[in-house]
């Protein structure tokens, strides 16, 4: 496999990568992490998966002109988007796009990369926030112009091969998960030790529905739980690191199913 990133290719190089290759977008966020992590973890923590899932294709490509069938497509990764949808977390501090300028920007991004030779590109998300905006968009897209576009959230696309998650507080936000991970792949910017959530009676409405399929959102909970979902005090490094190689794979196997699906 060859792999790029847009930022150091000249324009030659990006129209040549267009004709066959795969444009990668990351999507982050910058916004209020409980007291413990910092403003752009969303964004961090999709890089890492994203450059961990690229090096693995790197290592499984094969050497033998007799597997080209098997080898992935030149890939480009764009820069990250470092803001996204985060309106719900301005009560502390947040660099928040509303969900209309969004979905402009991705429309902006998707067309530019069209217009420059891509015919596939991939959508990664590393926050919630954004996932239905970024879904639409890719839907929307994909109506008007000739292009095969594929979008995921990072923390969706498992292996199936480790036993070290928690789905009750998988992804959360602040949590054991997100802690976990930022231990993992940037304990220098976790500042520990990370104190015991303490209990919020009720629980917010947007993590617990008073019925199974409603979605709903109660204005100041996001507050009143001082913005994070779950405890995050039992969080660890190990299960943290063994996480993000287990979300690595899944989107690797999921980039080589968008490149078989979309040739």
């Amino acid at each position: 496999m060859s792999q790029s990133r847009l930022t150091e290719l000249t324009w030659r190089q990006v129209r040549r990568a267009g004709e066959r290759g795969i444009a990668l977008l990351p999507v982050g966020s910058q916004e209020q992490h409980a007291g413990h992590l910092p403003m752009g973890t969303d964004t961090l923590l999709v890089e890492e998966v994203v450059d961990r899932a690229l090096d693995l294709l790197d290592r499984e490509a094969p050497e033998s002109p007799e597997s080209a069938e098997l080898s992935v497509p030149e890939i480009v990764r764009l820069p990250a988007l470092p803001f996204g949808h985060s309106p719900h977390h301005l009560f502390a501090a947040a660099v928040s796009l509303s969900a209309a300028t969004l979905g402009a920007v991705l429309d902006d991004v998707l067309d530019s990369l069209v217009t420059s030779g891509y015919h596939r590109i991939m959508v990664v998300n590393g926050h919630g926030g954004n996932d239905e905006i970024m879904r639409l968009a890719v839907k929307r897209f994909a109506l008007r112009a000739r292009v095969t576009v594929a979008a995921c959230s990072y923390w969706t696309l498992t292996a199936g091969e480790d036993e070290a998650g928690r789905p009750d507080v998988t992804p959360g936000h602040a949590g054991w998960f997100e802690t976990s991970l930022m231990l993992a792949a940037h304990p220098g910017l976790v500042r520990t030790p990370v104190p015991a959530r303490t209990p919020v009676e009720p629980p917010p409405l947007f993590d617990h529905p008073p019925h199974p399929g409603l979605t709903v959102e109660r204005h100041g909970e996001w507050e009143r739980v001082d913005g994070s979902t779950d405890d995050a005090s039992g969080a660890d490094a190990d299960r943290g690191g063994r996480l993000l190689d287990d979300r690595a794979r899944g989107l690797a196997r999921a980039i080589r199913a968008f490149d078989a699906a979309s040739r």
